[in-house]
């Protein structure tokens, strides 16, 4: 696994002018994706492009109701 720094980071194009409230997504392998908030560069989450493109999904419908207890 690499370390943030040397990852390539792409920051979301809903980001604001000034750079804050920012999502940045990088490639870590074939399959797998990290993501990380800029304001804590160093703390990033990584998962699959599968299970990112779901979550982008029920975002941009509003459906985030989260699951049962």
């Amino acid at each position: 696994m690499s370390h943030a720094s040397d990852l390539h980071w792409v920051k979301s194009s809903f980001s604001d002018a000034g750079g804050n409230n920012c999502v940045e997504v990088a490639a870590v392998e074939q399959e797998r994706v990290a993501i990380r908030e800029s304001d804590s560069p160093t703390a990033f989450l990584v998962t699959t492009r599968a299970a990112l493109g779901s979550l982008v999904r029920e975002l941009k419908l509003g459906d985030c109701t989260p699951p049962p207890a």
